[in-house]
């Protein structure tokens, strides 16, 4: 997955909908109906932080991972004007490697959409399982493939802010992948400052990700609508998983 570089600077002030604090009371609402305490909590793919902050706040014993340098230098400085002490790893998931066990992970706003083929997802779900206690649960979002094919597609969207001018252009290809061509345009006097970022998004079958999860030594496997505790749709546009780590917690 490439690391979000140029994005990076931008990337809060265009994703200001994204409703963070909401998400986070997903997550615990979600854990409530789960039986499941979060304990030590890894939030895998955290970015600039928001949704690790979040959890913070609400008394989450949580740190952050990110593959970015400038994505997590971004989450710092956010954590630190807050006055939040929290620990953020510069890793890539598929190199994931922990001082120890969690007992709950999060990955959100598909993340491991970006991973670049079945291969790298498979390696993440299993790096998340061997350092996850057993009973443990990872929760994770990703992007359908009505999403990639019907709405991102071969689309091209413009979003402007304050501070940047964004085009967003798309290229869908017939296996699910979307390449990802953002421009951003900064004004600087009289003229604009233009940068680029490009990624690849990849969406699965349900039962394809399912398999993979059972691969890793998951279980009882529970899969709603974003934000809801309902069952996915045909046009969902991104599906939450909750996966249960083999074996048995004995901690309470």
């Amino acid at each position: 997955m490439k690391s979000y570089s140029v994005f990076a600077q931008y990337y809060d002030e265009l994703t200001e909908n994204v409703e963070y604090s909401r998400r986070a009371e997903y997550l615990l609402e979600l854990m409530r109906r789960l039986g499941h305490q979060p304990g030590l909590t890894l939030d895998l793919a955290c970015g600039t932080g928001s949704l690790t902050l979040e959890l913070y706040r609400r008394g989450v014993d949580i740190y952050g991972v990110d593959g970015s340098v400038e994505m997590l230098s971004e989450a710092r400085m956010k954590c630190a004007e807050a006055g939040a002490d929290i620990l953020f790893l510069c890793q890539k998931m598929q190199s994931l490697d922990l001082y120890g066990t969690v007992k709950t992970a999060v990955c959100t706003l598909d993340s491991l959409n970006h991973l670049k083929n079945r291969e790298e997802l498979q390696q993440v779900l299993s790096k998340v399982s061997f350092f996850m206690d057993p009973g443990g649960y990872f929760l994770f979002d990703m992007n359908t493939l009505y999403k990639h094919q019907v709405l991102l597609g071969n689309e091209t969207y413009v979003y402007e802010v304050e501070d940047v001018y964004c085009v967003w252009q798309n290229r869908c290809h017939t296996d699910g992948r979307v390449d990802i061509q953002l421009d951003f345009f900064q004004p600087q006097g009289s003229l604009y400052n233009r940068s680029t970022e490009r990624f690849t998004e990849r969406a699965y079958p349900v039962e394809e990700v399912l398999a993979m999860l059972r691969n890793a030594g998951f279980e009882e496997v529970q899969v709603f609508d974003e934000l809801t505790f309902n069952p996915p749709r045909k046009d969902s546009q991104r599906l939450v998983f909750a996966a249960k780590k083999q074996g048995r917690n004995e901690s309470v």
